[in-house]
């Protein structure tokens, strides 16, 4: 499983409960926990049930009136999240699959360390390891709220098609620890790549946004500190 941290976002729970099939409630709510690292924001929608990571406080956020049955994923309220020149990126759908125990199948490419998705990988996440061979590669790295994420690149872009997006995909699990989750976030016009996770054996758990907000200047009441205070609260 993956190794606790010192003190993991309670966002990591639920998407590890996620995984073995235990969804937040579909009840229609939002709930709010704190920001995911300063300037670093989220909303994640499951079955009619959204949860929105941000340094705003709870009431403020709940008072936009987002809901589980997809207004926390409206793009007044992502905007509303992000501040009039924040960024909003866009909506990914998330997906997980489990480590094989088998023996690995890639070995370690140091070849790409210049290849955009690398350092695109470096950028955003820690512990960034790539594995592949003459197909593509993968990049495996803590990502989302502390989460093991996995994304791919083929060699050749028109290999796209052939399979072997979904056969470097699997062959990628035996570099997972047996049974542990590993998630991806696909965008859904991506059709190839995200029918090649399916084929891989990802399972779609939800969607998300990442937000890096820019705000006007919020009181010390209404920083980080008074969310975390609130940051169960929903509605």
């Amino acid at each position: 499983m993956i190794d606790p941290m010192d003190d993991p976002h309670p966002l990591l729970a639920l998407f590890l409960h996620a995984a073995e099939s235990r969804f937040p409630p579909a009840d229609g709510r939002v709930t709010v926990l704190p920001p995911l690292s300063p300037g670093l924001e989220c909303s994640v929608a499951f079955t009619a049930h959204a949860v929105v990571a941000t340094a705003l406080p709870a009431p403020e956020v709940l008072a936009q009136g987002p809901d589980g049955y997809g207004g926390s994923m409206a793009p007044d309220f992502l905007r509303y999240l992000a501040g009039r020149e924040g960024t909003v990126g866009t909506t990914d759908v998330v997906l997980v699959a489990r480590g094989i125990s088998a023996p690995p199948c890639l070995f370690e490419r140091s070849d790409v360390d210049n290849h955009p998705r690398v350092r695109h990988a470096r950028e955003l996440r820690e512990n960034v390891r790539v594995f592949g061979d003459a197909r593509g590669f993968v990049t495996l790295a803590d990502g989302l709220a502390g989460r093991r994420e996995i994304s791919i690149e083929l060699e050749h872009p028109d290999d796209a098609g052939t399979g072997h997006g979904r056969a470097l995909l699997r062959d990628a699990l035996t570099s997972v620890p047996a049974g542990e989750p590993v998630f991806a976030a696909v965008a859904p016009g991506n059709a190839r790549s995200l029918r090649a996770f399916l084929a891989a054996g990802f399972a779609p758990l939800g969607s998300e946004v990442i937000l890096r907000p820019q705000r006007l200047r919020l009181g010390a009441e209404n920083g980080p500190a008074a969310n975390a205070a609130a940051s169960l609260g929903s509605v």
